[in-house]
């Protein structure tokens, strides 16, 4: 082998092995909860840190699920159990209407009481569904069993 080949070769080598440690450690920084805000039976999580994968997130949210009931009373059931909890990436930050496409909280009283609209995952209970849970990816549901399965729906099954 030629020395440039080798250069090229040791030049890849580190590119990868850099990609995997950020990969890694991103993957390993813990879910930051920066806001809690709630509607009736509708709740909505800020984070920061969420996990990128279907897996993750979910996996994520069976771990926590207790401590976030714990800590925020969510979910917060209607009379037949349903409830809908929606993880929203903080992002920038709050910030004022000015343009249409930011979801705003009605529990602020303030002017800067908007984010942008990147919703990561989202838990909903129903009486005929039970757990379901959705990603950019899909739709997951939760058996009883304790068994995750992909949704899919008839419309995707044709």
């Amino acid at each position: 082998m030629n020395v440039k080949f080798k250069r090229v070769l040791f030049l890849i080598t580190l590119i990868i092995i850099i990609a995997l440690f950020y990969i890694l450690w991103l993957s390993s920084r813990p879910v930051n909860i920066v806001a809690v805000h709630r509607d009736g039976n509708y709740s909505y999580i800020l984070v920061e840190n969420f996990p990128y994968t279907d897996k993750g997130k979910i996996h994520w949210w069976l771990k926590n699920k207790d401590k976030i009931k714990d800590n925020y009373s969510i979910p917060n059931p209607d009379p037949d159990d349903s409830f809908s909890i929606t993880f929203w990436l903080f992002g920038e930050g709050y910030k004022e209407l000015e343009k249409y496409d930011r979801f705003c909280f009605l529990d602020m009283k303030t002017k800067e009481n908007c984010i942008e609209k990147d919703i990561v995952f989202s838990v909903d209970n129903s009486r005929n569904m039970g757990i379901m849970f959705e990603t950019y990816d899909g739709t997951y549901h939760l058996k009883s069993n304790g068994e995750i399965v992909k949704y899919v729906s008839h419309s995707e099954a044709w």
